[in-house]
């Protein structure tokens, strides 16, 4: 038997994770799977893990935001150190799903010859294809409307049905759906929905915005007395984001420290499945 960390996306702790949910799961690992030791991962420090794996981070850390955005809702979620600042975490109910349904109502609006029952489908694949994140959304109009051949393209599916092949032209879409998104050091992106072509781009760029408008109003408000000193705003990205809670969880598994902090059938016999209300937190391994 191995001791487990469970890093799947329905078994990891979701953000503000009640301590009966714990419980429940601790008494399902231990007496049902008779597992030796169990550790209880909360999604956002498994995806700071895994952005180490990013050239970007020169020192590995647990301190960062996690923007965690996949299908049903997105989270940012500030770590310090390994431990998830409940109080902070926003809730956002917009996820890649509500993408989807935005793109199958803009082919649906031009009419576009789309099989009614392959709406959805035919949606979800040109969200994945060719959608991107624009950075300035008027600009992006007047390219398409100046050289439509250079950006329009095209998306070739087959009629369920009869099975006849259909071809669809992507304008707006491609950049239109994405932007429903946008309507500090250390900022992770994490879920499958952060995978469009420049999204940590425009995140960086409009945080950096914020920030500085912050530091602006201190100052005056200071009367020029506090002259706040630039804050770095990073937005890291790394081939494994889509799959960064997984690859995290592998990585914190693999290393000695892993068998330190899980709780063991022993402590469990002996003290119940209170003990997993809190977990260990790991420390910043080389």
């Amino acid at each position: 038997m191995h001791n487990i960390l469970l890093s799947d996306k329905k078994q990891t702790e979701p953000p503000l994770n009640t301590p009966e949910n714990r419980e429940y799961l601790a008494e399902i690992m231990f007496e049902s799977f008779n597992v030796p030791g169990l550790y209880i991962a909360v999604q956002a420090v498994l995806a700071l893990a895994a952005s180490w794996t990013s050239r970007q981070v020169g020192e590995r850390t647990l301190t960062g935001t996690v923007i965690d955005s996949g299908d049903g809702v997105t989270h940012a979620i500030p770590v310090a150190e390994g431990y998830v600042i409940g109080s902070c975490i926003k809730h956002i109910p917009i996820a890649g799903r509500d993408i989807t349904y935005f793109i199958q109502q803009l082919l649906r609006d031009r009419e576009v010859g789309v099989p009614p029952e392959q709406s959805l489908e035919t949606a979800k694949a040109v969200k994945e294809k060719y959608c991107y994140i624009c950075p300035d959304i008027v600009k992006e109009f007047a390219k398409y409307d100046v050289d439509p051949r250079k950006w329009i393209k095209q998306y070739t599916g087959i009629n369920a049905i009869n099975q006849k092949k259909f071809v669809i032209d992507v304008g707006y879409e491609r950049f239109l759906g994405p932007e429903i998104f946008f309507h500090p050091e250390n900022v992770v992106l994490s879920g499958g929905s952060t995978m469009f072509r420049d999204f940590g781009r425009r995140l960086q760029r409009d945080l950096k915005r914020v920030v500085d408008a912050r530091l602006r109003l201190s100052e005056e408000l200071s009367g020029g007395r506090i002259k706040p000193k630039p804050v770095e705003v990073q937005v890291i990205t790394h081939h494994m984001q889509r799959y960064a809670v997984w690859f995290g969880g592998s990585m914190l598994a693999s290393t000695p420290e892993f068998f330190q902090v899980c709780h063991t059938k022993k402590d469990y016999e002996e003290y119940g499945p209170s003990i997993c209300r809190h977990n260990p937190v790991f420390g910043v391994m080389s």
